[in-house]
């Protein structure tokens, strides 16, 4: 019976059951293969029971020695930012829940997922309402090929490149987005065509050309590589994702609720149209 402190290492990382998740560090196991690069950028994650919708085991190959059995835990939609920014784009082999093992360790591979559903709540099969799984944290910063993006926690920042950005961006000059002015983020992987990493922005209709989209940098060979604009995209979703919604300022005396509304506004939580409708309708409620 797995037990918490029991370990399986495989191909590219090291999984270990602790009481109340599970905890991953991205390194070389048994095998010596070379670590994805943003497994190796991933460095350690601890993946809580109540962030898992499930968990499987599977054998590959047809009996021989060098067979496989591959333990993969199931993230429940909406728990793992880096899975929601990654929207199934990720490569097999770059996929952080999914772990490779000699075939000769599948009692224990089988023994350990049976703990884990072990764990499962009868939440597991919805969608979770809030991010489970921490994501870096700002300040971050990505390279594409048409520009530089920061990322300081509340706005994130295009600085475009005078030798990859086109002309529209360039004319248009440098561009900063608070986390107010967003409702979403779109990553199109580098591995395929068109990778690019777009802002959703609240009251805009954006070109549908990344390259013309004041909101997009464009990747191509050498920028925005996965391991380095997915984390990006990811820590940009859960501060997003993680703001406080107008519904949050409390039914308390006028001027506590204005009080708590400034502190909001300052804080850059709220827009400028936002606050003003806010103030207006507690000052009617007076």
């Amino acid at each position: 019976m797995c037990r918490m402190g029991d370990v399986l290492a495989g191909n590219h990382a090291v999984w270990e059951f602790d009481s109340d998740s599970v905890l991953i560090r991205f390194a070389r196991g048994i095998r010596t293969p070379r670590t994805p690069r943003l497994l190796h950028a991933l460095g350690e994650r601890r993946i809580p029971f109540e962030a898992l919708a499930g968990v499987s085991v599977s054998a590959t190959g047809s009996g021989g020695r060098r067979d496989a059995v591959v333990l993969r835990a199931v993230p429940r939609t909406g728990a793992d930012p880096l899975m929601e920014a990654a929207a199934g784009q990720l490569r097999e082999v770059c996929d952080p829940y999914r772990l490779v093992l000699p075939g000769d360790r599948a009692g224990q591979a089988a023994e350990f997922a049976d703990a884990v559903r072990a764990r499962l709540g009868p939440e597991a099969a919805e969608p979770a309402e809030r991010f489970l799984v921490q994501v870096p944290q700002p300040p971050l910063q990505l390279k594409a090929y048409d520009a530089r993006l920061g990322f300081d926690g509340s706005a994130v920042t295009f600085h475009w490149s005078r030798t990859g950005a086109t002309s529209t961006k360039w004319k248009a000059g440098d561009q900063r987005y608070p986390l107010t002015t967003l409702t979403g983020i779109e990553w199109k992987s580098p591995e395929g065509p068109g990778g690019h990493l777009r802002l959703l922005l609240r009251d805009a209709t954006a070109d549908p050309r990344p390259d013309h989209d004041l909101a997009a940098a464009v990747f191509a060979v050498g920028y925005g590589s996965v391991h380095e604009s997915l984390p990006f995209a990811a820590a940009v979703l859960a501060a997003l994702r993680g703001r406080a919604p107008v519904a949050s300022v409390p039914a308390a005396r006028t001027d506590e609720r204005l009080h708590h509304l400034g502190e909001l506004y300052s804080a850059g939580l709220l827009t400028d149209a936002e606050y003003a409708a806010l103030r207006d309708r507690f000052a009617a409620e007076a």
